[in-house]
């Protein structure tokens, strides 16, 4: 058969090849032209090696080297071009009949690839005869276990594998070889049951992917048989690749339609035998119905531990499932036959290790969940598998099984929220808000359906009794409830139904933080954040976008609201509501009645109205427009033509009136104006003309009155700013009546701020107007404190306050005349004590307030007030503390000096003494004095001139005021224990205030009786005659020495204050004042001792006063001390890191010392040593445009005029002071508004209060800034004049 080819060398062209081929011959002598030559230079003879192959006597060796070196050739392009073109055919029957006549497995693997290669490499003719062939070999007789039998299968089946065309064509006796496979199956050998299995798959597979649907074609016969046996032998066999062969059959048959006509079959003839599956034997299998049949053959590939069968398995068992014929009863057999547990517990085993399987496991339990009963078993013991398998699906965008999970956990939560672990559920709440979050931040996007699960399944956790065992679901919930919103407001603008499931979400969720205990933080919280997000997301984005929303929306969300409103608890959200109102609900609310004017949304709209009703209000306002709220009408232009009826004709008419006006009361308070201001106002009219006799009867409720009288003013107000709304007068007058009559209490409901200007701008009905003054003060003051009946009710006293404030009213002179009413009736003083109680709370809020009522007659008022002789302790003080605030926060304009001061100035004074001399110094008498010297203070700017005369030439205060501080000096060191917790500590430092505003005042009010001279010396006997409060230098400086901290600071400002006043004189008139130098140097002893006191206002009160007495003495004594004060100055000043702002503060004494030294004539020289150039260097350097002062700026200036600053100083300086012009520049807006926060003023309740209201009198608090660019401009000016 071979030939060598040394004598015939290989020729690359094809045509001299043939040419020289008629000379080859083989062996036997075969024509030439059946021998084909190879590559390598040898050939094949055709026939020899058919006759080769087909002889079963053949040694299997030569066989098998034979088809080698034929499949070698093949690959030959040569070769192959000459086999096919001139003998395609010639060994096809020759290579069929040698697979069935050899037994040898490794031969026939042989044949079958050599056959594969030439289907392959030929033409379709070639594979369509091979496919016959083997088809038609098959078909000859009915198959027995034969291994050659097998090879035959395994051949068809790799011909049908290659579907090449419609390979079923080619197969000419159909009938016969379905048969032999059919009857082939049932043969107990799972080696050819397995290949029967796969050529019937491939054959069915190719048929209908080439041709179509073949009803009628021959296969249709068998179908039924062929599904059967393959379910018999999918639930005998152990061979994974007879279960991968029966499955993919059984897959395609599914595909097909085949099992819903074989279930309809099933269930008209045997289905009646199902319930007695489990007493058959494996010989009755033919009758068992086809539902249990499959159940029980798939649980072995189930059980597989070739994932590849399994996952084949389970495709199956979805593809069977979602045919039509599949009942929910067939379902509920698979899970009875607990086809679920093998689902579960291999989504157990192999986690979420391949996702082919999770993919299909959940499909196949998401089809099963269809039984909901016998399902809900499974799924409750299978749920602790599922909850990795949804953290690992939640991770990844898209997930074809995020759905399938999401459905099984809300499924398992809602049919069995028993069961599930709070661990378990804190798990999944984290897995749903992390999908919710990666959405929000764009990291992966889920689809609608999957976001409406996730709301389910977040729904399903709250209802879980689990959920309350652990508060951290309610930590998680407040992230997801923002992220949902975040989703439907950015994502889903376009799907309602996404919106609706949010909503629905933050409801369940504002309930669910009712459950949890009222103290954990996580509940409250997550209730403070559903309101954040109403009041924050849903509320803007609902008003501002009402027209395009639709129905449903609009509807959940009113829904939503009023669900947070009906909660019944002690949480009332009255703040939530506030937001609402502010945000123009109750147009929205008509506005959606206006696009969508169902009942239903009127049902909503209404209801909702109402509870906002009962929250701002209470009960009766909500339940007057839930009894009558399908009767109102949707358009609020149809209320008010409603509201001009005559109600008393229809009851229902009546009812619905009172309802408009209360939502007409309700809106005008957040000015959510719904209608025309002039239609509203004419509707009013209509009302109270035509039922007024119901009014005035008492039919309507006082509630609408008071209802109906505030509207009235509001607009009535309105059209008084507009000047063109035209007005009934008959209508006014009858509603004043009417308010006399019934003694209307208006003030007992909130009322807008112009609906109260109004009526308080109306004079003739000021008395009715002053009688509800005193019944608001009889119902709002409860044991001196201002409050609010049931905290929404009555109108507020900041309301009140602003309205006398404003003064284009008459509110401050109903307040006055309501006083002075009750002084003169003197009707009980309880009346009194509200109404002072009332206008001291007024003046505490706007203290400009006291000019209004003083301009009003408030001093007389005050004054018959202390002429009161039944007037008790009680009001005394408080009319006391009254006066005080007016004195104290009153523009002084506004105090008259008249006879009125000088009577309450004298009766004070009365009281004081007479007081003290029987009691003691009270707190009450402490008072008194705190009123004198605010008087004293007043008559500084030409006020209460006369007043203050009497306080200040009163003798019998001159003997109080002396006797007090000569026991006090007499003290001596023992005064340091008395301070202001003590009796005679107070009662000192109250008199050292008095004393001090008398030295204020009694140049201005008694110019020239002031002896100076005196007070310096001691000597009482050089006194003028016309006595006036004073005390002597050497008893404050006594007080200073000795005293406790208060009252050396009073003192220090008094002896500062009788310095400069001496100052001020030798100025004036050198020769008339004169001084003792010893009795200077013992008083700057003691000043010099206070220098260094912890109290910087102190010490720098002594170290001015010293630096006057310098003045004064024109040299100094002790010159030591002097210079250490100075050299410690420009030590801190100077040295570096040492100016700290503390230390830039605490120099200012020691800087006014030096600025005296350096004033004097003859400068002492040791000056020159301590102010060289390095140290001034030094201090310039430590120097900022931040840390320099007034002191400081004054410092160098006397150094400069003193000639100890060089040119680089003083370009240094410069340069300083430029840089802080423009810092202070820069601060002054800033120290404007802090100075309007420090303009509050307390109410002087008690003494502390009103003692720091008169140490800021004598010791305001300023600006670091203040003075410093005056002192810079005076350096400047220094330096001018010195070039």
């Amino acid at each position: 058969m071979y030939y060598s080819g040394a004598d015939h060398p290989q020729r690359s062209d094809s045509d001299q090849h043939l040419r020289h081929q008629q000379y080859l011959t083989c062996s036997q002598g075969h024509t030439s032209s059946l021998i084909l030559q190879t590559l390598e230079g040898g050939s094949i003879c055709l026939v020899c090696l058919s006759n080769l192959i087909s002889n079963p006597n053949s040694p299997t060796v030569h066989v098998s080297y034979a088809l080698s070196q034929l499949s070698h050739a093949i690959s030959q392009p040569q070769f192959s071009h000459n086999l096919f073109t001139f003998h395609p055919h010639f060994l096809v029957s020759p290579l069929v009949t040698a697979i069935s006549s050899f037994d040898d497995e490794p031969l026939a693997k042989q044949m079958i690839d050599l056959i594969n290669q030439l289907c392959k490499s030929g033409e379709f003719s070639v594979y369509g005869e091979f496919v016959a062939r083997v088809s038609d070999q098959l078909c000859s007789g009915s198959l027995s276990w034969s291994r050659r039998q097998v090879y035959m299968l395994h051949c068809l089946g790799i011909l049908l594998d290659s579907q090449q065309n419609d390979s079923y064509t080619y197969i000419k006796d159909k009938d016969a070889l379905y048969l032999n496979l059919v009857s082939g199956l049932q043969l107990p050998s799972e080696e050819i049951q397995g290949e029967i299995l796969f050529v019937l798959y491939k054959i069915w597979s190719t048929q209908y992917d080439f041709a179509g649907s073949r009803k009628g074609d021959v296969m249709c016969g068998h179908s039924l048989k062929i599904l059967r046996l393959s379910l018999e032998a999918l639930l005998k066999t152990h061979r994974d690749d007879v279960r991968m062969n029966c499955v993919a059959l059984l897959s395609v048959l599914a595909r097909r339609g085949f099992f819903e006509a074989a279930l309809e079959n099933d269930v008209t003839k045997d289905y009646a035998e199902a319930d007695n599956f489990m007493e058959t034997t494996d010989q009755e299998l033919e009758k068992t119905p086809l539902n249990v049949l499959f159940a029980e053959a798939i649980k072995g590939p189930l059980l597989s531990s070739d994932c590849e069968v399994q996952t084949a398995t389970l495709d199956l068992v979805v593809q069977y499932m979602s045919c039509g014929g599949v009942s929910q009863k067939e379902v509920q057999a698979l899970v009875e036959e607990n086809i679920a547990d093998y689902v579960f517990e291999i989504l157990r085993l192999y986690g979420c290790k391949k996702v082919s399987v999770v993919i299909s496991s959940l499909q196949v339990l998401d089809l099963l969940s269809v039984a909901e009963v016998a399902f809900k078993q499974r799924l409750a013991i299978g749920f602790t598998t599922l909850i990795p398998i949804l953290r690992y699906v939640a991770e990844v965008p898209y997930h074809p099984a995020q759905s399938q999970s999401l459905n099984l956990v809300s499924e398992c939560l809602s049919n069995c929220p028993g069961i599930i672990a709070s661990s378990s559920i804190e798990e999944i709440s984290l897995v749903m808000k992390t999908m919710l979050k990666k959405h929000v931040d764009g990291e992966a996007n889920m689809l609608p359906e999957t976001f409406t699960l996730v709301c389910t399944v977040l729904v399903a956790l709250m209802k879980s009794p689990s959920s309350y065992k652990t508060s951290s679901n309610a930590k998680s919930l407040q992230d997801s409830s923002r992220y949902t919103i975040e989703i439907c407001l950015n994502y889903y603008g376009e799907h309602s139904g996404q919106m609706l499931h949010s909503l629905y979400l933050l409801k369940e969720a504002y309930e669910y933080s009712f459950q949890g205990s009222s103290t954990d933080s996580n509940y409250t919280g997550l209730r403070d954040c559903i309101l954040d997000i109403c009041e924050t997301r849903l509320l803007p984005s609902v008003t501002m976008s009402i027209n395009e929303i639709d129905e449903d929306i609009a509807l959940g969300i009113l829904e939503l609201f009023h669900s947070i409103l009906l909660i019944q608890s002690d949480f009332r959200p009255k703040e939530f509501v506030t937001v609402m109102v502010s945000s123009s609900w109750f147009s929205f609310s008509f506005g959606c009645l206006g696009i969508f004017p169902t009942e239903k949304m009127k049902w909503r709209v209404y209801f909702l109205l109402s509870s906002i009703l009962d929250v701002l209000f209470g009960d009766e306002f909500g339940q007057s427009v839930r009894d009558v709220a399908l009767d109102l009408p949707c358009d609020p232009m149809d209320s008010l033509f409603l509201l001009g009826q005559k109600g008393s004709h229809n009851q229902e008419v009546f009812c619905c009136q009172s309802a408009v006006l209360l939502i007409l009361y309700t809106s005008s308070l957040y000015d959510d104006r719904l209608a025309d201001d002039r239609m509203v106002l004419a509707s009013l009219e209509q009302y109270i003309l035509l039922n007024n006799s119901e009014i005035f009867g008492g039919v309507i409720k006082p509630l609408i009155i008071k209802v109906l009288v505030n509207l009235y003013g509001l607009y009535r107000g309105l059209a008084k700013i507009s000047y063109q709304i035209p007005y009934s007068p008959d209508a006014e007058n009858t509603l004043f009546h009417l308010m006399e009559q019934k003694q209307c209490e208006f003030l007992s409901v909130r009322i807008h701020m112009t609906s109260l200007k109004w009526l308080f701008q109306q004079e003739r009905i000021c008395k009715y107007l002053s009688n509800q003054i005193l019944k608001w003060c009889r119902r709002c003051i409860v044991s001196n404190q201002i409050v609010a009946c049931n905290d929404t009710e009555t109108v507020k006293l900041k309301q009140l306050a602003e309205l006398v404030a404003s003064g284009d009213n008459y509110g401050a002179k109903i307040l006055v005349c309501l006083l002075s009413e009750l002084i003169e009736e003197s009707r009980q003083e309880h009346d009194i004590a509200l109404v002072l109680y009332m206008i001291a709370a007024i003046m505490l809020l706007f203290p400009a307030v006291s000019g209004q009522l003083c301009i009003n007659g408030l001093a007389l008022a005050i004054r018959d007030l202390y002429y009161n002789p039944s007037l008790s302790t009680d009001i005394f003080n408080l009319t006391s503390q009254l006066v005080f605030f007016i004195l104290h926060s009153v523009i002084l304009e506004s105090v008259s000096d008249d006879q009125v001061w000088i009577t309450v100035a004298t009766e004070l004074m009365h009281y004081l003494i007479s007081t003290i001399a029987e009691d003691g110094c009270t707190q009450e008498a402490l008072l008194v004095i705190s009123i004198l010297s605010l008087i004293l203070h007043h008559s500084l700017h030409q006020n209460l001139i006369e007043a203050s005369k009497t306080i200040l030439m009163n003798t019998q205060l001159i003997s109080l005021v002396d006797k007090t501080i000569h026991d006090a000096c007499l003290k001596g060191p023992e005064l340091l224990d008395h301070d202001e917790t003590t009796q005679t500590g107070e009662n000192l430092i109250f008199m050292l205030l008095l004393n001090y505003f008398c030295q204020k005042s009694v140049h201005v009010v008694l110019p020239g009786i002031e002896d100076t001279q005196s007070l310096l010396d001691g000597d009482i006997s050089n006194q003028q005659s016309l006595s006036y409060i004073s005390i002597q230098c050497h008893e404050l400086c006594r007080l200073l020495h000795f005293g406790s901290n208060p009252v050396k600071l009073v003192s220090s400002y008094c002896l500062l204050e009788l310095f400069q006043r001496i100052t001020e004189q030798k100025r004036e008139e050198p020769d008339d004042v004169t001084h003792n130098s010893h009795q200077l140097r013992s008083v700057t002893s003691v000043l010099q001792g206070q220098v260094f006191h912890s109290d910087i206002r102190v010490a720098n009160n002594c170290a001015r006063c010293i630096s006057m007495a310098v003045e004064w003495e024109k040299h100094v004594d002790k010159e030591n001390w002097y210079r250490l004060i100075t050299e410690e100055l420009v030590m801190i000043l100077a040295s570096p890191g040492l100016a700290t702002k503390s230390i830039m503060i605490h120099h200012k004494p020691a800087v006014h010392i030096a600025v005296s030294l350096l004033k004097l004539q003859q400068v002492p020289k040791w000056m020159s040593d301590v102010f060289d150039d390095t140290c001034i260097s030094g201090i310039i350097q430590n120097l900022s445009p931040s840390n320099i002062t007034r002191e400081i700026v004054l410092l160098f200036r006397e150094l400069l005029h003193s000639g100890h600053l060089n040119s680089n100083h003083i370009a240094c300086l410069n340069q300083l002071f430029q840089a802080c012009r423009k810092r202070v520049y820069s601060d002054d807006i800033q120290d404007a508004e802090v100075e309007n926060n420090k303009k509050m003023i307390g109410y002087p309740d008690d003494l502390g209060k009103v003692y720091e209201v008169l140490i800021k009198l004598i010791s305001p608090e300023s600006s670091p800034n203040e003075g410093l660019l005056e002192e810079i401009e005076l350096f400047c000016q220094t330096l001018m004049e010195s070039e």
